[in-house]
């Protein structure tokens, strides 16, 4: 299939997905990236940080429950979903930027920052470098708090989706991050199969993929010393599924402990903790507390 008619395919599920949601979509030049930022509700701001792959949609099955107290910024980060990066994509020193962009151009107030698995990785690194510039830390299935070492199944799924993305590699792929894949086509509903061939659409654009390993080689699997992650300042909790097969739940339990971090754990929940979305929802509210 020929780029353009790829891309017209994928644009067209993006819509479709949005199609009713209740966030609005713009463009904004954040640190050299035209960034696809979804935006909606009221309230003090809450910036959420999608994983490795995926883009700012992942959240919206919380969406509708958070915009009704909070203001809601979900960017696609460099690179991925529909966040173009001209030069490539950006070191990890420029996705800090790129957040703290983000941050000055959204939120009128210092956010809080929520990041799931490799959006946690930025969030911690954003929360080390600039602990004025948030309020508070939500950790979600994160990476960097330890050496990463998945399942092996993760590993394989992992390596055969990237090198040939197709539905049967990424349904392999989506049993190896969700405790029963039937269910998170259930949470999707009407827009499952529109989910499905944007994030097929998205793994098999070049630009995409060298972003994400970028990303993953940079920020996602590469570990936080722990000295740093003591400079965290902001209230910071952890939101973990039971079942965790990408990052383990002792490595959540070993640094609610350590760092004296709060740990919400979604039961039949693996790495897509959201495929548990009543229950996430309360975690993050907890998490977020007061704010």
């Amino acid at each position: 299939m020929e780029d353009s008619s790829r891309r017209a395919i994928g644009d067209d599920a993006r819509q479709q997905l949005l199609a009713g949601a209740p966030v609005t979509e713009r463009r904004l030049d954040l640190a050299g990236v035209s960034t696809a930022v979804l935006e909606g509700g009221d309230g003090p701001p809450v910036v959420l940080l999608h994983g490795q792959g995926g883009w700012a949609g992942m959240w919206l099955p919380v969406a509708a429950d958070l915009v009704r107290t909070h203001r809601v910024v979900a960017p696609d980060l460099p690179g991925l979903g529909a966040s173009e990066v001209p030069d490539g994509p950006p070191d990890a020193v420029g996705v800090v930027a790129w957040l703290g962009e983000l941050i000055q151009r959204t939120c009128p107030v210092p956010p809080a920052v929520v990041g799931a698995s490799l959006g946690a990785s930025i969030a911690a690194r954003f929360a080390i470098a600039h602990p004025d510039r948030l309020s508070r830390l939500v950790l979600v299935s994160a990476g960097s708090l330890d050496r990463f070492r998945p399942a092996p199944g993760v590993v394989l799924a992992m390596i055969r989706f990237i090198a040939r993305p197709s539905q049967r590699t990424q349904q392999g792929f989506l049993r190896q991050v969700a405790v029963d894949p039937a269910r998170v086509r259930a949470l999707m509903g009407e827009r499952w199969e529109a989910s499905q061939a944007y994030t097929l659409d998205r793994a098999r654009t070049p630009s995409v993929r060298a972003a994400n390993r970028r990303m993953l080689r940079e920020l996602g699997t590469k570990r936080i010393p722990p000295q740093e992650l003591a400079r965290i300042a902001v209230p910071t909790a952890l939101i973990w599924g039971r079942h965790d097969r990408v990052m383990r739940l002792r490595i959540a339990e070993e640094a609610s402990a350590h760092y004296d971090w709060p740990l919400h754990v979604i039961e039949d929940a693996g790495h897509f903790t959201i495929e548990q979305p009543e229950a996430f929802q309360g975690a993050l509210r907890a998490g977020l507390g007061d704010c």
